[in-house]
């Protein structure tokens, strides 16, 4: 096969960032098909634990916060509610915390071949929404079987949700994946950050109990608390899986949507983007040193 000679080189750090993805999706692909042999290489089960670990999640969430704590006495359908915070949550923690160790992960490739070091954050990202996949499908099975009837927004709403959290993932991924490879000590802050998004989320609990304890919907510690891509990405889901479903919609006392939640989600959005574009400079200015420091 002839080889292209003309090309010219391009030194890492001057190429077209997150543009060089489209391009080379083959790789790209090659990529996550290496990942997902890698990560079920010699397991029985294989994806089929994208249905038990977070089966299981779910299990102890519920009957700990549900039974134990009586939370399911509150929120109708808290089944519902619980579960599709959780898939939000599960996805933007191995999203973004397989991209921050994609580019240590991946040390062979850099230190042997030239290929977009974006690449690796994105293929993490995909990665995760093929784990994604089946816990929506299980979402799904549950909201139609408890009368599920969303109306069009309501849809664009979860898409929304979906949109952040990745926009949001890649972006944080980029940042911390490339500044990990100088510090190794910020795959265990990202560890910590993820945790404490667990449970600042509202999965395990509703909004009002938020707004109840930092003086009212209208404070400013709750636009604050809003503004979180996260949170507005969980509280999306919510509005678009668990407010259809027949418990809510019948209640004698409907639970009411989070002020201002549409507008919350496009500024998450924004926001996402922001950190998106922060992360892909502090990349690019770090990317010339990888191939030295792996």
């Amino acid at each position: 096969m002839a080889v292209d000679t003309t090309a010219p080189l391009v030194a890492p750090g001057h190429g077209s960032g997150l543009l060089d993805v489209v391009p080379y999706r083959y790789l790209l692909k090659l990529l996550v098909r290496k990942e997902m042999r890698v990560r079920y290489r010699g397991s029985v089960m294989g994806l089929l634990w994208s249905y038990v670990k977070p089966g299981v999640q779910f299990a102890v969430f519920y009957f700990a916060m549900g039974e134990f704590l009586r939370l399911n006495e509150s929120v109708p359908n808290f089944a519902v509610y619980l579960f599709s915070g959780i898939v939000v949550i599960n996805f933007y923690t191995e999203a973004f915390g397989n991209a921050t160790r994609s580019v240590v992960g991946n040390a062979p490739l850099i230190k042997k071949i030239f290929l977009p070091r974006e690449l690796f954050s994105v293929s993490s990202a995909w990665v995760a929404s093929i784990h994604f996949l089946p816990q929506l499908i299980v979402l799904l099975i549950a909201c139609v079987a408890t009368g599920w009837r969303p109306g069009p927004v309501q849809i664009l709403a979860g898409l929304l949700g979906f949109v952040v959290v990745a926009v949001l993932a890649v972006g944080l991924g980029l940042l911390f994946g490339a500044v990990n490879v100088l510090y190794r000590d910020f795959e265990n802050i990202v560890d910590l950050l993820l945790m404490v998004v667990t449970w600042t989320s509202p999965v395990l609990y509703d909004w009002q109990k938020v707004a109840a304890a930092v003086g009212g919907p209208d404070s400013w510690f709750m636009t604050l608390y809003q503004l979180n891509p996260v949170t507005a990405a969980v509280e999306l889901f919510h509005w678009a899986f668990w407010y259809p479903t027949g418990g809510v919609r019948e209640a004698a006392v409907p639970p009411p949507l989070p002020p201002h939640l549409l507008w919350s989600g496009l500024w998450g959005l924004l926001i996402a983007l922001v950190f998106l574009a922060v992360g892909q400079v502090v990349f690019r200015r770090i990317e010339g040193r990888f191939a030295q420091e792996l």
